[in-house]
């Protein structure tokens, strides 16, 4: 009478593990689909890093604005407010906001601790890591600046300081070098794109000349904080372009000749200029005077050009939109164009925090008008508007002082949004480039870098200078393990709960003993006996590769490569084996894979 229940309640039990396997088999199926995709996380980082640099764009203008009413008493154009000035007023407004910018330079260096503000700096030779302070007191050190007539542009204040909160928020976290390195590369995309309403200039800037990555891992993101940064700041500002030129069909070749010499003429323009801002840094930097005096002197030169060319104020962005649609005397022209070039060098020489971006704009469109005129005056060109040469000017010389011909191309479509210019805007960027690097291999962004101990070589790669990391730098928190004494249907939650292949054995030492593979267990599930017996140290295999923080990634590559799980374990010492990390093998594979396609080199004394 006892026994059919009890067979009853065997039977049921049966069912019920039979049940109870095939839904584990089913869960581990589901689980096996599931991902943690890093990708989309570093997209919503960048979402994140775009909102920000929309809205530190629009506090920078509003700040800029402020400083404008506070001390010109009126806001707009600082070119168009200086005509408005007395000579005296355009002389001595400019040096003492050149001594207000360097007391608070002055005092800012006193009263924080010092760090590297160096985007290129932080990404090629540091962990990402930019302080904030430093980049506060040199961002209120460049409003008072900018506000005050400096011959200087706002756009490089605005990507460093978005670039430092986004550092920032990493640092916050405890993020990884090689996370806040791209943290800095979307917020100099930010920045740049906000400041000018271009997406797609500010994600190439900071794909080639801050990361020199081009791989979707890090571009996607770059897209990303450009785009939401350009929107956002197109919310206030709008979406006009900066410079509205007329179009002009370009519908042989014989109009491309001009632009093939105006190439030429423009990467040795700009290569003589890089020369002088490199001759007036080292001649104001023998000057024993104080920083704050240095940045007097600076303000004083500009005003004491300003009396004669009161356009020279600001970034140039005024002054250049009156050549592009007002006509000048030549004469005028060329001591325009002399003047903004000495007043710019004066101000970035006595260390003006500030761009040269925009300043460098002006140059362009002034050499390429002048020359124009010029030509046209000999009855040359007559057929090619004085507008083509100095819009094809602006991008060639930012082209020759960036060397980046592909920056420059994209950036002066955005900023015309003129697609007729483009035949000799390529043709001329391209020479440019070429010519410029012959004359001064250092490029505006890699000079800074070279004077503090970086420089350009043919032995080494780009980011992050991949051979120079250590596994350190890529090392994230290791796979939960379990103990070698943990039984079979706990190691099989394990697995459910996360999406790893493999979940490292340790003992209590936390040494790590072996591993214990998803694949390997699936074949126990259907053993009743083995649920209840089966621990860890029954069903693992050895580890086939352990790597060390101290290790650099060159030499863990045979390993990274030899390796089929997708979280390399990090142990603190081979001999040691204690369990201190993980490396997700995908990641630093494909970082040594774009660092050889990249090619561009970099080598620390």
């Amino acid at each position: 009478m006892n026994r059919a229940p009890s067979g009853r309640v065997e039977r049921a039990l049966t069912v019920a593990r039979n049940l109870g396997v095939r839904h584990w088999r089913r869960a581990l199926r589901v689980r096996a689909k599931l991902r943690w995709n890093e990708e989309f996380f570093h997209l919503l980082l960048a979402g994140a890093i775009g909102v920000l640099g929309g809205t530190v764009n629009l506090v920078f203008y509003f700040a800029i604005e402020g400083v404008k009413r506070f001390t010109l008493h009126r806001p707009g154009d600082l070119a168009e407010i200086a005509e408005l000035l007395d000579w005296w007023q355009r002389l001595l407004i400019p040096a003492l906001g050149g001594l207000a910018a360097g007391l608070v330079l002055h005092w800012g260096v006193q009263l924080v601790q010092a760090g590297s503000t160096n985007l290129l700096e932080v990404v090629v030779a540091g962990d990402g890591r930019l302080k904030f302070r430093p980049g506060l007191v040199r961002a209120l050190s460049s409003l008072i600046s900018i506000g005050t007539g400096a011959s200087i542009g706002r756009e490089g204040s605005v990507t460093q300081m978005i670039a430092t909160l986004a550092s920032k928020l990493g640092q916050w976290f405890d993020w990884q070098p090689y996370r806040l390195r791209l943290l800095v590369g979307c917020g100099a995309a930010a920045g740049m794109a906000a400041a000018y309403n271009a997406p797609i200039a500010g994600a190439v800037f900071a794909a080639q000349i801050v990361l020199g990555n081009f791989s979707m891992t890090c571009f996607a993101p770059l897209v990303v904080a450009s785009v939401v940064a350009t929107l956002v700041s197109r919310t206030f500002f709008g979406i006009a372009p900066w410079y509205s030129v007329p179009a002009f069909e370009f519908t042989s070749l014989g109009q491309l000749g001009w632009f093939l010499l105006f190439g030429v003429l423009c990467g040795a323009f700009g290569a003589g200029f890089l020369r002088m801002l490199a001759a007036s840094e080292a001649l104001f930097g023998r000057l024993r005077a104080p920083l704050y005096l240095r940045l007097a002197l600076g303000g004083a030169i500009v005003g004491g050009i300003a009396i004669g060319y009161p356009e020279v104020w600001g970034n140039g962005y005024g002054a250049t939109n009156k050549i592009l649609h007002d006509p000048l005397a030549w004469e005028f022209l060329v001591g325009l164009l002399l003047a903004k070039l000495i007043a710019t060098v004066a101000a970035m020489g006595t260390g003006t925090v500030g761009g040269v971006f925009t300043p460098t704009l002006f140059l362009g469109a002034g050499l390429g008008t002048a020359l124009a005129m010029g030509l046209h005056s000999a009855g040359f060109a007559t057929g090619l508007p004085t507008h083509t040469f100095a819009l094809v000017g602006m991008g060639s010389v930012l082209a020759a002082t960036t060397h980046s011909p592909l920056l420059a191309m994209v950036m002066l479509f955005e900023i015309s949004l003129n697609y007729s210019m483009m035949p000799p805007l390529m043709l001329a960027c391209a020479l440019a480039t070429l010519v410029a690097r012959q004359l001064h291999p250092d490029s505006v962004y890699t000079a800074p870098l070279k004077a503090r101990g970086l420089e350009p070589s043919a032995d080494t790669l780009r980011i992050g200078a991949a051979h120079q990391q250590k596994i350190g730098d890529l090392m994230r928190a290791p796979v939960s393990p379990v103990r070698d004494n943990t039984p079979l249907p706990e190691i099989a939650a394990r697995f459910l709960e996360h999406t790893f292949n493999f979940l490292p054995v340790v003992d209590a030492r936390n040494r790590l003993l072996g591993l214990v593979a998803l694949h390997d267990l699936k074949e126990h599930l259907g053993d009743s006996h083995a649920l209840r017996s089966v621990i860890a140290s029954d069903v693992m295999r050895p580890v086939p590769v352990m790597l060390t923080p101290a290790q650099s990634l060159t030499d863990a590559l045979p390993a990274l490569l030899a390796s089929e799980q997708r979280n390399v374990p990090v142990v603190n010492s081979l001999d040691e084996r204690r369990l201190v990390g993980s490396v997700l093998r995908a990641e630093a594979l494909g970082l040594m894979a774009e660092a050889i396609a990249i090619g561009s080199t970099w080598k620390l004394k």
